[in-house]
C-alpha cells in the first residue's frame, strides 16, 4: 500500500512539474509572440539587415590640356591595438616606448606624442594626424620594421611591432606640390575641402554617396537572395581648369625669383586670354604645399581675388577710356602739369612732388602718368556721375563671378559717398578706391578685346571621369559692352606709347618683336589700424597685353612692399619688368604667337648671318617652318595630342606617362618632315625606329637620348641598320648603320666615316627669356 502511494505521489509530482514547465513555456511563448514581439523583431532586424554606404570616387582636377593637378590616391591609416580581444590575442602593443621610437621617424611624429597615444586605456587607438592617410612609401617602411630582414637576407617571421596594423583608405594627392596651391585648394585629413576649386566645386568633385542594403546570418555571411535596396554611388566629375600648366610654370618660376631675392609682403600674377576671359595662370606669394598643409600655412589668402588694394595708376586706363568714349580727350591738347587745385582742397600733385614737366600735351600726360591730367579729365570733364557710372560699368565695386570662393567686391566709398570733391577726384588716378586684381584684369581685358567686359572663367569644363564626356562647359560670357571698338582701339594705341614713347614710364616693359601696350602703377599703403599712410611702403604693379591690336595674352603683376632699400621708382626695373617680360615673352612663344614687329639686334654678326640665311632661302623654295612647343612636363597623351593639332610627327621613346626630354628643344624652328623625339619618364619598352632614309645626325639624336652606342659606315643617308625596327630596347644595345649618298651607288665595305655617339648627351635645355632692361618705374 505504501508503495502504491509513493508511486502515485511521484506521478503527481511529475505531472505538476510537467504542467508547470509547459505552462511556463506557454506563457513565455505567449510573451514572446505578443508582449515582447516588437522588441525581439527589432533585434533580429538589426542582426539580419545591414546598410552599407558606398563611397564615390572624387574627381580629379586637371589643367586645360589634361595635366593632373589633384587626384584621389591610395593611402593608409595606422592604428594600434592596446588590449587584446581575449586572453589568447597576443597581437597588441607590448612596448609602447620601443614602438613609438620606431614609428616616429616614419610618421614624422614626436616620440612623446606617440607614447602618450600608445599608453591610453583604450582597446584601439588611431595615431592622430601622424598616422592618418600615410603614403605607400610610409606603409612599406612600417612593414619592413615589423618584419625586417636579417643580414643573411632572411626575413624575420615574428612581428617586431605587434599591435600596429594598417587600414586602407584614400587621400588627396597634389603631384606638383605648391603649384597653383591657392587656386586648387586642398582637402584636410578628414576630407573636408578647404579653399580654391576643392571648396568651390566640392559638390561636383565629390559626387553622391550610394547605399546598399542586404541580409546576413548570425555568423555575418550574406544570405542568399538577401539583397535589398541598392543605390549605386555616383562618382564625382573631373574638373578641367582654364589654367595652362606651362604658362603657370612660367608664373611660378618668375615669382620664385623675386620672392627669393626681395622677400615682398605679397605678390600676385594673373595671366588671361582677354578675348575669352579665361584665366591661363594665377599665382601668389607666399604659397603652401597642399600635401603637407598641416605643417602650417602662413597665408590662406588668394590675393588675386580676395585682397583689396589701391591700384594706383593702372586704374587710369578706365578714366582714359571713359574720356575718349565721351569725346573729352584730345591727345594734342595742352595743359599745365605739376599741380591741380580744387577750391578749398589740398592740391593734387604730379608724382614728381608736384614739379611737373611744364606745359605738355594730353598724350604726354598719359605717357608720364600725370595725376593732374587725369584729375582734369575726371573731375572737370566727366564729373562725378559719369565717372562713377563708367567705373561701375568696368566692373569695379562688384563681384566678377569667377569660380573661386571668398571673392571680394572692392570699395567705391569715395564715389558713392564722397566727403569732399578731392576724394572722388583722386579716384581718377587710382587713389581712394580699392579693387581686386581679377577686377583689374577683366577691366583692362575689355580694352584689349575691343570694348566688352567678360566674365572671367578659371573652370573650363566638367567631364565624366569614366567616359570623358563633357557634362558642362564654360563659354565666352559677355557681361556688357563698356566702350566702343573705336574707343578701345584708340586707348590701346595710347597705352602702347606708354611703352614706346619718349616720355613713357613703361619703356622697360617692351618685348622685342611684339607690340606691347600697358600701364604702370604705384600706390601708397595705409596702416590698417590707424588708416594713415605708411611712409616708404608701396604696392607697385604693371598691367599689359600683347600683341597690341589682337591681344593673345594679358599679364598683371602686383608686388607688395618688397624688402629692399632701393627707391620705389626703381622697382619696375628691378622686379616688375623682369617678371612681366619673362612670363609674357615665354608664353607668347609657347603659344606660337608670331611676332608682329621686326626684331632688333645690335650684333652685326647676327645681322650678317640672318642676311645670308635670307639670301639662301631666296635661292631655294622655302619650307614653311613653325615654332616647336615645349613638350617637356606634358603627359605623353597630351604631348601626342598637341603634336597632332600642330601637324607635327613625333616619336615617343619609352612607355612612361610624362615627357621628360625632347629634341629639338622647345621653341626651335622646325620644318615639315623634321624628326621630333620625345622621351618619356619610363624607358623600358622603348622600340627601335626605322631609320632608313634618315641622316646620321637624326640617328645620333635618338641614340644620345638613350645613351646608345652607334657605329656608322658610309656617308649620306641610312640604308641599313643592325637592329630591326620595332625591336624592344633596354639602352645597352650597340647600333650599326650603313649610309649611302643618294647620288652614288652602294660601295663595298670601305669605311668612309666611323664614330661613336657620345653617351648620355642631353638635348639643348629650354632657355629663359632675358630680364628687362633700362628705365625706371614711375614714382606715383
Amino acid at each position: 500500500m505504501e508503495g502504491k502511494r509513493l508511486v502515485n505521489w511521484r506521478i503527481l509530482v511529475c505531472a505538476l512539474c510537467l504542467i508547470l514547465i509547459f505552462s511556463g513555456l506557454g506563457i513565455r511563448i505567449y510573451w514572446i509572440q505578443t508582449v515582447d514581439a516588437a522588441r525581439i523583431m527589432g533585434q533580429a532586424q538589426e542582426q539580419w539587415d545591414r546598410n552599407r554606404t558606398l563611397q564615390p570616387a572624387r574627381g580629379a582636377i586637371k589643367d586645360r590640356n589634361g595635366e593632373i593637378l589633384a587626384f584621389q590616391g591610395k593611402a593608409y591609416t595606422v592604428n594600434a591595438r592596446l588590449k587584446g580581444r581575449d586572453e589568447k590575442d597576443k597581437d597588441v602593443v607590448k612596448d609602447p616606448y620601443y614602438t613609438a621610437n620606431v614609428l616616429a621617424p616614419i610618421l614624422n611624429a614626436p616620440v612623446p606624442e606617440l607614447v602618450k597615444m600608445l599608453t591610453k586605456p583604450n582597446k584601439v587607438v588611431e595615431l592622430g594626424r601622424y598616422g592618418r592617410k600615410i603614403s605607400e612609401e610610409q606603409k612599406k617602411r612600417i612593414l619592413e620594421a615589423q618584419y625586417p630582414k636579417l643580414p643573411n637576407g632572411k626575413q624575420v617571421e615574428e612581428n617586431q611591432l605587434p599591435g600596429i596594423f594598417l587600414d586602407e583608405t584614400t587621400r588627396r594627392v597634389y603631384p606638383n606640390n605648391s603649384f597653383a596651391s591657392h587656386v586648387i585648394g586642398y582637402l584636410d585629413l578628414y576630407d573636408a575641402p578647404k579653399m580654391g576649386i576643392e571648396l568651390h566645386l566640392d559638390k561636383e568633385l565629390a559626387g553622391e554617396k550610394g547605399q546598399m542594403q542586404y541580409k546576413r546570418d548570425g555568423a555575418g555571411y550574406q544570405l542568399p537572395d538577401g539583397e535589398g535596396e541598392y543605390i549605386p554611388a555616383k562618382d564625382g566629375y573631373d574638373v578641367y581648369l582654364t589654367i595652362d600648366r606651362q604658362i603657370q610654370d612660367y608664373v611660378e618660376e618668375a615669382l620664385d625669383v623675386v620672392d627669393r631675392q626681395y622677400k615682398p609682403k605679397g605678390m600676385t600674377v594673373i595671366v588671361s586670354d582677354p578675348q575669352t576671359g579665361e584665366i591661363l595662370a594665377m599665382g601668389n606669394r607666399s604659397q603652401f604645399n597642399p600635401n603637407t598643409y598641416y605643417n602650417g600655412i602662413s597665408n590662406y589668402t588668394n590675393h588675386a581675388i580676395t585682397s583689396m588694394f589701391e591700384p594706383g595708376s593702372t586704374f587710369k586706363i578706365i578714366t582714359l577710356a571713359a574720356a575718349i568714349e565721351e569725346g573729352l580727350f584730345n591727345q594734342n591738347e595742352m595743359y599745365d602739369s605739376g599741380k591741380y587745385t580744387i577750391k578749398g582742397q589740398v592740391p593734387i600733385r604730379d608724382h614728381n612732388n608736384g614739379v611737373g614737366w611744364g606745359r605738355i600735351s594730353f598724350l604726354e600726360g598719359v605717357q608720364r602718368s600725370s595725376n593732374v591730367m587725369f584729375a582734369k579729365l575726371g573731375y572737370e570733364r566727366l564729373k562725378l556721375e559719369k565717372l562713377r557710372a563708367y567705373i561701375k560699368k568696368f566692373g569695379m565695386g562688384s563681384l566678377t563671378g569667377i569660380e573661386l570662393p571668398y571673392e571680394k567686391e572692392g570699395n567705391l566709398i569715395n564715389l558713392e559717398k564722397p566727403q569732399s570733391p578731392r576724394d572722388w577726384a583722386a579716384t581718377t588716378f587710382g587713389q581712394g578706391v580699392t579693387v581686386t586684381a581679377i577686377q583689374q584684369v577683366m577691366a583692362v581685358g575689355a580694352i584689349a578685346n575691343g570694348g566688352e567686359l567678360l566674365k572671367p572663367h578659371i573652370v573650363k569644363e566638367l567631364r565624366d571621369q569614366h567616359t570623358g564626356a563633357v557634362v558642362k562647359r564654360s563659354e565666352r560670357e559677355v557681361v556688357r559692352r563698356v566702350v566702343s571698338e573705336a574707343t578701345a582701339k584708340k586707348t590701346r594705341d595710347i597705352l602702347e606709347t606708354v611703352v614706346t614713347g619718349e616720355h613713357g614710364t613703361g619703356k622697360q616693359y617692351a618685348i622685342d618683336g611684339y607690340h606691347v601696350a600697358g600701364k604702370t602703377g604705384t600706390a601708397q599703403k595705409y596702416d590698417p589700424n590707424t588708416g594713415k599712410i605708411m611712409d616708404g611702403h608701396y604696392i607697385a604693379s604693371f598691367i599689359g597685353f600683347a600683341p597690341k591690336d589682337n591681344p593673345r595674352l594679358l599679364v598683371y603683376v602686383v608686388i607688395d612692399d618688397p624688402a629692399t632699400d632701393a627707391w620705389y621708382a626703381y622697382w619696375g626695373k628691378m622686379m616688375i619688368a623682369p617678371t612681366f617680360k619673362s612670363i609674357m615673352e615665354r608664353s607668347l612663344q609657347y603659344l606660337q604667337q608670331q611676332p608682329d614687329l621686326p626684331r632688333t639686334s645690335s650684333d652685326s654678326s647676327k645681322d650678317k648671318t640672318k642676311k645670308a640665311a635670307q639670301q639662301q632661302a631666296a635661292a631655294v623654295p622655302a619650307a614653311v617652318s613653325q615654332t616647336l612647343p615645349k613638350f617637356v612636363g606634358m603627359s605623353t597623351t597630351a604631348a601626342q595630342l598637341r603634336a597632332k593639332q600642330d601637324n607635327l610627327t613625333v616619336t615617343v621613346i619609352g612607355t612612361g606617362t610624362k615627357i621628360v626630354e625632347q629634341y629639338p628643344a622647345a621653341y626651335d624652328q622646325v620644318v615639315p618632315g623634321k624628326q621630333i623625339i620625345l622621351v618619356s619618364d619610363r624607358l623600358t619598352g622603348a622600340k627601335m625606329p626605322d631609320f632608313k632614309g634618315k641622316s646620321l645626325r637624326e640617328v645620333m639624336e635618338f641614340a644620345s637620348l638613350l645613351a646608345m652606342d652607334v657605329k656608322a659606315t658610309g656617308a649620306g643617308f641610312v640604308v641599313q641598320q643592325s637592329i630591326a625596327p620595332g625591336t624592344a630596347l633596354n639602352g645597352k644595345e650597340k647600333l650599326q648603320i650603313t649610309l649611302q649618298s643618294e647620288s652614288k651607288p652602294a660601295t663595298a665595305a670601305t669605311p668612309t666615316q666611323e664614330g661613336t655617339a657620345p653617351s648620355g648627351t642631353a638635348p639643348p635645355a629650354d632657355s629663359t627669356a632675358p630680364a628687362g632692361t633700362g628705365g625706371a618705374n614711375e614714382p606715383e
